[in-house]
């Protein structure tokens, strides 16, 4: 349950449902499997798997989302096989090519048949709903796998205006701008970590490791016109992550300061030690998302249609 992406979207309006009244609404589209000949199935699980009874899990007013995937897996190269056999059958048997739109047919024709025996791939993709900041924190490492959750919460409450959260100042200058003049970050620290691109199409990318980002050669780098796109970060004694020309924030670790809160936790009970995982990650976002915003020059406002 801990996230390890963060993208972070701006609600435009409440989501004025109670509780008992979301959890009706994320019933209606709740995961099911697949059937024999679906390729795939998306639908709301439960946030605490086996050792929870609800869609949803409430902390703090915080509301934890947890929406699952089924693909089934075909493996081109055993469609490609089979279509190829039976392609050539016909060409054999009638002497004549077999032509594309009759190859479509054939290849949608041996799928319907593999579908039964076809593995199944699962995954989750969690996020929550933050009340009183106003936000949905979504844990996906691309904005397509975050919009597909927002897809299905737009589905199943009616309406949902929500945007990505962007800064005022573009990311990437800000943290150029970091590397170029050694700004301050406080209470945010760089790490050794960066990415530095050319803003022209197919230039030059550097990418660095276990290197002191605040350096000569990369004033250099910057000095020819290159732009920090990506950079590692730790916030306080809270977090590390990298942070991306996007705004979407990568590799997020929570330090031992922060994993310590859990020694106290009653192993045995599970429902409480998830609560109290839950409590102790949102808390600690509460003050990380508003901190990074600000040491982006703030938030930009925007206005969903």
């Amino acid at each position: 349950m801990w996230f390890k992406n963060l993208i972070v979207y701006r609600l435009s309006n409440p989501i004025d449902l109670t509780e008992d009244e979301l959890e009706t609404r994320l019933e209606e589209f709740a995961y099911r499997p697949c059937t024999s000949q679906e390729k795939s199935k998306y639908g709301w699980s439960k946030p605490m798997g086996k050792h929870g009874e609800s869609l949803l899990h409430v902390t703090n007013g915080n509301i934890l989302l947890c929406a699952k995937k089924e693909d089934k897996m075909l493996p081109a190269s055993v469609v490609k096989e089979a279509l190829d056999e039976k392609v050539e059958q016909i060409e054999s048997e009638t002497g004549r090519p077999v032509k594309k739109k009759e190859k479509d047919a054939l290849k949608e024709e041996i799928e319907h048949r593999l579908l039964p025996r076809a593995f199944s791939r699962m995954g989750t993709t969690f996020a929550y709903i933050a009340p009183k900041m106003g936000l949905i924190v979504v844990d996906a490492s691309s904005h397509n796998k975050a919009e597909d959750l927002l897809a299905l919460l737009r589905k199943s409450i009616g309406s949902l205006a929500v945007l990505p959260v962007q800064s005022k100042a573009a990311v990437e200058q800000t943290m150029t701008d970091w590397l170029q003049n050694e700004t301050s970050t406080h209470p945010f620290e760089l790490l050794e970590e960066a990415e530095l691109k050319s803003p022209l199409e197919g230039g030059p990318i550097i990418r660095c490791k276990n290197q002191d980002l605040i350096c000569n050669e990369l004033k250099a780098h910057i000095e020819n016109g290159m732009f920090v796109v990506k950079a590692a970060m730790q916030y306080a004694e809270s977090l590390t992550f990298v942070l991306n020309e996007d705004l979407t924030i990568k590799r997020v670790k929570f330090t031992d300061v922060v994993m310590e809160q859990k020694e106290d936790q009653d192993k045995d009970d599970r429902a409480a030690c998830f609560d109290a995982d839950f409590a102790i990650m949102t808390g600690e976002f509460e003050q990380f998302i508003p901190a990074l915003l600000d040491l982006l020059g703030g938030e930009e406002q925007t206005v969903s249609e």
